[in-house]
């Protein structure tokens, strides 16, 4: 297998791997305040978007330090156990119990930032300033087809059912649980590199690979890291992309937890709103699958840069806004078990509410795969910590969200999500450009990115 086929294959598996923990874990997110709802009956008192708050605060936190913890234990071992943590989080909600709810939300939250770290070292090492946007695209694909398979389920399975019941629950967390070890598993296969690096990428090549190298010098690349993280967030580049950042940190919490939430609480849905989740889970896939392979494959003949692509996702999610304003009654993402009978400026039409699952999916995809190309792409020697921070400023802003998602109507959360989308398309505009103008300085081909 040539150096070039090796770098593609240990991406497909890094975004299979992806996809099966995501699977579980999205299709989880995106039923847990259902499913929450009907146990706080019984000795269960949690709260779906509490616990997604905790897990998005502790995430953001544990940010700081995961580029020291991959480089001390390597990403493909770091994936591996975040991918078990994945697993044990979904595990509980088999049995539920609320200490044990809130303590996995913490572990799972620490998971997540070493998780993702060890993906976009993993992403960057394997991708050159040629390749970073198609190697993007791919991966986002193939992640976001999580959304499809366990929705798609969810959508069958609870079709017509206005009450989950304990067998429901169980023999969906389980099957969850089961697919989520599965991509864990997986990230054992991610071929090593030290065969198609040349000496000068030694480093490189250690990073992904989590090569046994003695204390000290594992030490030495912790604090070298952290030392990185704390200087790259202070540039200028980093701090125009943490307000694009910021944006699509409260949109995931949007899309993932509170639309399904509010989907799920109107009335006039006619006792199709449980399984219209799903539905709703599955359409969102299918636009965050559509862009991320389309500009994915596009991204080797786009003479334009990424700013078009940018442009595209806020006019979607503009529409999207637009739609759901007018679509959803207002106090849906607050309603009580019993749901709501509300009506916003429109009788509630379902082809509606799963259209915007579809815009939702595919504004995110837009601005998703253009951040990790650019990240990429700027910060090739330093992908750990500039991936870091950049899940960082992704997950406290959708803990701030979760947050809020418990208090504040649907029209306030809308507004926020316009004003960052707005101003975080502007700043993203502003470092692409300056990267074109870098990369057309230095002699190469700005359709190259």
């Amino acid at each position: 297998m040539s150096p070039e086929s090796k770098k593609l294959f240990n991406i497909i598996i890094l975004g299979v791997s992806f996809m099966f923990i995501f699977t579980a874990f999205q299709t989880c997110g995106n039923i847990a305040q259902t499913v929450i709802t009907n146990l706080n009956s019984t000795d269960f008192h949690g709260s779906g978007y509490t616990s997604m708050s905790i897990i998005y605060g502790v995430f953001s936190a544990s940010n700081l330090v995961s580029p020291s913890v991959v480089a001390i234990v390597g990403p493909q071992l770091s994936m591996v156990v975040s991918g078990i943590f994945y697993s044990l989080y979904i595990a509980v909600f088999i049995q539920p119990a609320t200490w044990a709810f809130y303590t996995a939300s913490v572990f799972i939250g620490i998971a997540a930032a070493v998780l993702w770290t060890a993906q976009g070292n993993c992403l960057t090492v394997n991708s050159d300033e040629n390749t970073i946007g198609r190697n993007s695209g791919v991966f986002w694909a193939l992640l976001q087809s999580s959304l499809f398979f366990g929705n798609l389920y969810i959508y069958f399975a609870w079709q017509g059912k206005t009450h989950i019941s304990e067998s429901d629950r169980r023999t969906v967390f389980i099957a969850l649980t089961v697919i989520s070890l599965v991509g864990t598993v997986l990230f054992f296969l991610i071929r090593k590199q030290e065969d198609t690096k040349t000496p000068g990428e030694e480093d490189s090549a250690n990073e992904i690979l989590g090569d046994s190298s003695s204390a000290q010098n594992k030490m030495t690349r912790a604090v070298a890291a952290f030392k990185k993280s704390i200087k790259l967030s202070f540039t200028k580049e980093i701090l125009l992309l943490s307000v694009t950042t910021a944006y699509t940190g409260l949109v995931l919490t949007f899309f993932s937890g509170v639309y399904g939430t509010c989907i799920g609480a109107v009335n006039r849905f006619g006792g199709e709103e449980k399984s219209l989740i799903g539905l709703s889970g599955i359409f969102i896939g299918v636009g965050e699958i559509l862009g991320g392979g389309l500009f994915g494959l596009l991204s080797k003949n786009n003479r334009f840069g990424r700013n078009p692509v940018v442009m595209l996702g806020i006019i979607v999610h503009f529409i999207a806004f637009y739609l759901i304003f007018f679509n959803m009654p207002n106090d849906a993402p607050i309603a009580p078990m019993e749901g709501t009978d509300d009506v916003a400026y429109m009788i509630p039409s379902k082809e509606v509410a799963i259209f915007c699952s579809f815009l939702l999916g595919l504004g995110d995809s837009c601005f998703n795969t253009q951040l990790l190309s650019i990240l990429g792409f700027l910060y090739s020697e330093d992908s750990a910590p500039a991936f870091a921070i950049f899940k960082f400023v992704q997950s406290i802003c959708a803990a701030v969200a979760y947050f809020y998602s418990n208090y504040f109507l649907l029209q306030w959360q809308l507004l926020i999500m316009v004003i960052f989308g707005f101003f975080g398309t502007i700043t993203f505009f502003t470092v692409e450009w300056e990267a074109a103008a870098a990369l057309v300085a230095r002699g190469s081909d700005y359709s190259s990115i």
